[in-house]
């Protein structure tokens, strides 16, 4: 037995030997890299030809750094969403080396504890789980330095894009490393950061619409993919408080060493760093400008303007004191957009018009903007020259004045939309209230401005506003204004919020303002005018006259006259989006943000005579006179020629391949009796009303809408366009009630008034109408109602 456990103990012996022999004898970095091709730099790396691999060097102690990914060639799809050089999650990170072991480590930078403590600043780091993003296996590795095979984890799903296929319906997809390489031509190391790239080929059964529409084969996805390694900035950069009236974003965190009392949530707000030379002077070179640089994909005169656009942001640094601090170039060639070293504004296409954005790599600690990256759609462009040729066409005859003009307008927004996307990779906001002080902000989101002229024409010449707005400028002052020498800075930023007041500038942002059930009466999308209401009325008009005139003119002789369909739909729903802003009158609240010490004097409902305003003039939106189709229109809305495809910008309709007019009737006043209908607003209303009797109640409202639809189809019992509308509204009132966000009370009411509604239609001598008032009936007794009253929904209409 003893002689058996001493050749144990001698085979372990041996064993350890062995394996302590096999660790000292592992390859060192410079010997198992000799045949590759290095790429030194922030995080050095390796490119092996022979077997397509990238190897990386990873630094025992486990530093931390920024780590980016983004899709530098994409899908093409506005409606999936994974567009070209879409950024991906920033992240500070590590590598954690242990053994033969190294792992990729995302840090926790939602819970901190800043203070010196470092025990302190432990118990907090531990509490919070971090992630580990992925394991390496180390294959070679020296005293200072590991060296890893990066390339499994640089082919694989960092982007998320299988995920994001599947959310959108597209079907089900995963990462086929057979079909996928690393990408040398976009892979390269600098003294700050170090750049890789793959071609990722994602395989699964491409069953949605929108990846057929998109994809050269709908099974087999070929993606590239991209990773950076960021050096972390230095620490002198200041990073700057936010405030709710500032215009900025919010970089947010929680502190648990706050004292207690305070509150622990920190915010800053994201900018870039930027410093005077002098910061005592008046005007001062900046230490380092920012700079930006322009996609030179984008064609001409599109690149001109873009530029043009750009540059305006120089404006406001200049009157901070700012000499040549904001520039923007033309990318240079061989420069990657996906480069942390370059802001970069790209000109991305896509199969349908979409959206266009700002987004910035930042630094989680801090706030400090790295890298801008802005995201331009190219399509938009084309759809503002659609709007501008049928606004225009009927009121100037000459062709070459008609091109000129409509060229002028799409190039007008195509500066505002530079402008507006570079502004949110400044860090600034959007501002949806800037419409209502003469166009105060670049920040909004504007409607083509269109003006009647004296001699009854129309006019597009102040479609778009050219520069900075008052708003931007005083933004720009709080987040980038060099406060060296001076007093306070807390003093400095306070001054400028209260100069913002002087000047009458209000601020309302996405939350308040994008919702169907908004309150605020001056936050708005696609909007103009101090006074939505009006404009309401004075667009309505327009639009009309618009109509009456509407040519086909626009087209060229060989253009199908189906091709006229795309051109009428923004004509027709010209209204839309002010129809938006005025409803926001009804049941609607005066406020701005508050703080503690601000007085609420002013936080009280819209007064009743603007509520019964607004009423009034949404109520055009639903009546038949405002959406028929006028003849001589309807006789050129023909079917699609042979070899056009089928479009989603036209509407939807009823007849087939014929288009279909009562049908675009009935969605347009849907759209209105939706907003007017909407759950929130109508419980504000029995609110508002029971305070105040002036203000309409939900009760009052579905009398206004039944009287106005109800005495369109008595005037024309027999017209196709007032009958749908009758059932129209019948089912946009019954869909209210159904909601479950209406309260009780005003759900009881708003019963009662259907129920009166449907004895005066059970009361008519017309089958349709009994029709509607049996199924109403039936409703308000058993709780059932026929889906086929629904109408078909508005063709996309933002972004204009």
């Amino acid at each position: 037995m003893q002689s058996f456990l001493s050749k144990t103990l001698l085979l372990l012996a041996l064993l350890m030997s062995v394996t302590a022999q096999a660790k000292t004898e592992a390859p060192g970095i410079d010997e198992f890299t000799s045949s590759f091709q290095e790429h030194p730099g922030f995080f050095t790396f390796y490119h092996d030809e022979a077997s397509a691999k990238f190897y990386l060097e990873v630094p025992r102690q486990g530093s931390q750094f920024i780590f980016q990914t983004s899709l530098p060639w994409g899908l093409g799809s506005n409606d999936v969403g994974l567009d070209r050089g879409q950024l991906g999650e920033t992240r500070l990170a590590s590598f954690h080396v242990e053994g033969n072991k190294a792992l990729l480590v995302q840090h926790n930078t939602e819970f901190r504890a800043q203070t010196r403590n470092q025990a302190e600043r432990s118990s907090v780091d531990q509490a919070f789980a971090d992630a580990v993003l992925y394991g390496f296996d180390v294959v070679a590795s020296n005293d200072e330095r590991v060296l890893i095979d990066y390339t499994p984890y640089l082919l694989s799903d960092v982007h998320g894009v299988s995920k994001r296929l599947q959310q959108t319906e597209q079907g089900q997809f995963k990462a086929d490393t057979s079909r996928s390489v690393i990408y040398p031509e976009r892979s390269k190391a600098f003294s700050e950061n170090t750049e890789l790239e793959a071609k990722v080929t994602f395989v699964g059964y491409g069953k949605g619409q929108w990846i057929n529409q998109v994809a050269a084969n709908a099974d087999a996805l070929s993606l590239h993919l991209h990773h950076s390694f960021i050096k972390l900035p230095d620490a002198g950069y200041q990073p700057r408080k936010f405030h709710p009236n500032s215009g900025f974003w919010a970089h947010s965190f929680k502190d648990y060493a706050a004292p207690l009392g305070e509150s622990m949530t920190v915010q800053y707000i994201p900018r870039h760093r930027l410093n005077k030379k002098d910061p005592i002077a008046s005007q001062s070179e900046a230490r380092e400008p920012i700079v930006y640089y322009l996609d030179p994909g984008a064609p001409e005169p599109v690149k001109t303007a873009l530029l043009e656009g750009a540059r305006w942001w120089a404006q406001g640094f200049e009157a901070l004191g700012f000499e040549n601090a904001f520039q923007v170039k033309v990318l240079p060639d061989g420069a990657d957009p996906m480069d942390v070293r370059y802001n970069v504004i790209q000109w991305v296409h896509r199969a349908t018009r979409g959206w266009s954005y700002g987004s910035s790599v930042i630094d989680p600690r801090t706030g400090e903007i790295i890298k801008g990256h802005v995201t331009l759609g190219s399509l938009r462009v084309r759809q503002d020259m659609k709007i501008a040729e049928g606004l225009l066409t009927p009121f100037i005859e000459d062709r070459n004045e008609l091109k000129s003009a409509v060229k002028n307008m799409a190039l007008a927004r195509i500066r505002q939309l530079s402008a507006h996307e570079i502004g949110h990779t400044l860090g600034i906001a959007h501002n949806f209230a800037a419409s209502a002080s003469d166009r105060a902000s670049v920040m909004d989101y504007p409607h083509p401005l269109v003006n009647l002229t004296t001699d009854g024409g129309l006019s597009l010449s102040n479609a778009y506003t050219e520069g900075l707005g008052v708003w931007d400028k005083q933004v720009l002052a709080y987040g980038y204004s060099d406060f060296g020498g001076m007093p306070s800075s807390d003093e400095q930023l306070a001054r400028i919020l209260d100069e913002n007041k002087t000047l009458n500038l209000s601020f309302i942002s996405d939350r308040d303002a994008r919702p169907a059930g908004g309150a605020h009466p001056q936050a708005h999308l696609w909007d103009n005018g101090s006074e939505p209401v009006t404009e309401l009325e004075r667009l309505l008009s327009v639009r009309q006259q618009v109509l009456d005139n509407f040519s086909k003119d626009m087209l060229n002789s060989d253009q199908p006259l189906s091709q006229l369909q795309s051109i009428f739909v923004p004509i027709y729903l010209l209204h839309r989006y002010q129809t938006e802003a005025a409803v926001k009158w009804l049941g609607g609240v005066n406020y701005h943000y508050y703080m503690a010490d601000d007085s609420t004097d002013d936080y009280q409902p819209v007064g009743a005579a603007r509520q019964q305003a607004a009423l009034k003039q949404l109520l055009k939106t639903i009546q038949a006179d405002t959406l028929r189709v006028p003849s001589h229109i309807k006789q050129w809305l023909v079917p699609s020629a042979y070899g056009e495809s089928s479009s989603r910008e036209n509407f939807s309709g009823k007849t087939g391949l014929i288009p279909d007019t009562v049908s675009m009737a009935a969605s347009a006043a849907d759209h209105s009796l939706s907003l007017m209908l909407n759950s929130q607003r109508l419980n504000r209303l029995a609110q508002q009303h029971a305070d105040n009797d002036r203000v309409p109640s939900p009760a009052g409202l579905m009398t206004a809408i039944f009287n106005t639809v109800f005495s369109d189809w008595e005037n024309a019992k027999k017209a196709p366009v007032q009958q749908r509308l009758l059932a129209t509204a019948i089912n946009a009132e019954v869909r209210a009630v159904k909601n479950s966000g209406l309260a009780a009370e005003t759900r009881l009411v708003m019963r009662a008034e259907l129920a009166e509604q449907q004895q005066k239609l059970a009361k008519s001598d017309s089958l349709l109408v009994k029709q509607l008032a049996k199924d109403l009936d039936k409703f308000l007794n058993e709780g059932e109602w026929p889906e086929q009253y629904e109408p078909e929904p508005l063709p996309p209409g933002s972004p204009i």
